[in-house]
């Protein structure tokens, strides 16, 4: 099996769209596995700018979008970049993408819950985007979840709603937040029913088919293994496992369908939101790190927080998302800078320790332990061989490889798609 599963190693906004879209032209499925409409990938093809939250990346290249049962879908949002995509010129039909008939669905009462909470922690809020995503994975494990195919059974939306009502009324109740009206919301679902149901479809059975014909499979992850609900900075997390384990049960295929695994890492650290970030640069360099990247969220708009590259947090990802290679992005940013560190490791109550601790208490407390490295003053943007690149930025690029025990395989070098530069194929391993 040729599969290959993409995934963030650090706190999202790794650059994850160019690379699925880059590598979605070896590919003849492209599956979306988890997380919601709070992801976003950012793709640019010649003069047109491409934002996706939940439709798979692959879309743009005209191959066959999946969105896979661990993926909890708000069908208004989907709808919306739909129309959105549909009028820059993409092909978005039945045909062209499918949706698991057990995708959980995001509603109205899942953002109002998700913004109230967030409200009512005050100084101690996550960072969420307020779009429901938590809540609409809680429903989903506690079964009082409003699937894509109960859709098609008026008679079955009609108690699921009480025993949903019954819970999140009393939620937004007791936060002083305004409740919902069983009707409007059944009105709501029956609205959107005709305009998402054409696209609803057994997936796995499709998936499995195209695995017996020996199709590429691309898995494209959303966020990052640092925001994973098991192994990332919790709670400051998403509400999905995010590491490429989670590929073939949120599509259905099996333990063994992720393949080759990559692992996206910018060549310096973001991250978007609340939440421990121990080589946080709160300087001039964190400044010009985020304009030289325009770094703010595609989803959100919020400015991202910048700093120097954590080799000990893209090894933990490593380790525990089954990384196979590294594609490293955003190395055109460093260019100029003088000097740039790495973090190798942290101090936690005065003793090195190689890994983030679990307990938050703990995360609040590290300190990073720095490596300095010579920078360099030629250009790396744009560069499609290592012939192009400068000596100094291939020093850097392999004390990265190092300190994550991981090879770098893909180096991109603008948003473009064909500034990059290949050297292991994830299709032909």
């Amino acid at each position: 099996m040729s599969n290959v599963t993409v995934i963030g190693t650090q706190w999202g906004d790794e650059g994850k769209g160019k690379i699925v879209d880059w590598l979605a032209s070896r590919a003849d499925v492209v599956v979306r596995f988890q997380g919601g409409h709070n992801a976003g990938h950012t793709l640019v093809v010649g003069e047109q700018v491409y934002k996706l939250s939940l439709l798979p990346s692959g879309l743009v290249r005209g191959k066959t979008g999946v969105i896979g049962n661990g993926v909890v879908v708000d069908p208004e949002a989907l709808l919306s970049e739909i129309a959105r995509v549909t009028s820059q010129g993409l092909k978005v039909t039945p045909e062209t993408l499918l949706i698991a008939e057990n995708v959980p669905l995001i509603l109205p009462v899942h953002g109002a819950l998700d913004r109230a909470r967030e409200a009512a922690r005050g100084d101690r809020k996550i960072g969420t985007t307020g779009r429901g995503i938590g809540p609409a994975y809680e429903d989903k494990v506690a079964r009082r979840a409003i699937r894509l195919c109960d859709l098609t059974e008026p008679e079955t939306l009609d108690w699921k709603l009480d025993e949903l009502l019954l819970h999140h009324n009393t939620l937004l109740a007791g936060l002083g937040a305004p409740t919902f009206e069983k009707a409007d919301l059944m009105k709501h679902l029956l609205d959107i029913a005709p305009k998402i149901l054409p696209f609803m479809a057994a997936t796995w059975d499709i998936l499995e088919a195209e695995r017996r014909k020996g199709s590429r499979i691309l898995f494209e992850g959303a966020q990052a293994v640092m925001l994973d609900v098991d192994h990332g900075t919790y709670p400051f997390v998403t509400s999905s496992n995010t590491i490429a384990s989670n590929a073939g049960t949120g599509s259905g295929m099996g333990p063994g369908a992720a393949g080759f695994v990559l692992g996206i890492a910018k060549a310096y650290t973001t991250r978007v939101g609340e939440g421990p970030f121990p080589s946080e640069l709160h300087d001039e360099i964190g400044r010009q790190l985020g304009e030289r990247g325009h770094e703010f969220g595609t989803v959100t708009g919020r400015p991202r927080r910048c700093g120097w590259f954590d080799a000990a947090m893209v090894r933990h990802a490593v380790r525990v998302g089954g990384v196979s290679g590294i594609a490293l992005t955003k190395l055109d940013v460093l260019d100029g800078q003088k000097e740039l560190c790495i973090c190798v490791g942290y101090e936690l109550d005065g003793k090195r320790v190689d890994r983030f601790p679990s307990s938050p208490a703990a995360q609040a407390r590290v300190r990073p332990v720095f490596e300095t490295v010579e920078g360099w003053s030629g250009s790396t943007r744009g560069a499609r061989s290592w012939a192009d690149l400068p000596a100094e930025a291939i020093k850097y690029i392999r004390r990265i490889e190092e300190h994550i025990e991981a090879p770098v395989t893909l180096l991109s070098t603008s948003p473009e798609r064909d500034d990059t530069i290949l050297m292991k194929d994830p299709f032909d391993s």
